[in-house]
């Protein structure tokens, strides 16, 4: 298979998404997109990269997470003061954060009731609500 003819569906959802699909974003979407969705930090993705020798620096993997996640590729969980996942699964969900070892298990939405919500700022509007459950394995 010629690489073009393998790059394509990645290059077709990076144009899809209104971004231009250089060398890099290519490499790393191939990673983030394949098989199953994932949850995957900055660093595990750098990781992944060095291991299939793609060089990129890990100020370009977080930059390009950021940018899949503006263009609504991805969504990013924060999960605590400078400790974010991305999320290829972008429906509407929830999530369990396991502190024990940091990873994420998704919750689908309808297993979670929100009663209420606060009135947002004037001239605001609520986007979404995203419930990270936090759980310590005994």
């Amino acid at each position: 298979m010629t690489d073009q003819k393998r790059y394509a569906p990645i290059i077709g959802k990076l144009r899809d998404a209104g971004l231009r699909p250089t060398r890099q974003r290519i490499a790393l979407a191939e990673l983030m997109f394949r098989g199953e969705d994932r949850h995957i930090s900055a660093e595990m993705l750098h990781n992944e990269a060095t291991a299939a020798r793609v060089s990129v620096s890990l100020a370009t993997v977080y930059n390009t997470l950021h940018q899949f996640t503006q263009a609504g590729l991805l969504r990013e969980i924060a999960v605590e003061a400078g400790r974010s996942y991305f999320d290829t699964n972008t429906s509407d969900h929830h999530h369990f954060y396991f502190e024990n070892d940091g990873h994420l298990e998704d919750v689908a939405s309808n297993d979670v009731v929100v009663s209420s919500l606060p009135t947002p700022p004037g001239g605001a509007k609520i986007s979404r609500v995203d419930v990270v459950i936090r759980v310590r394995e005994d």
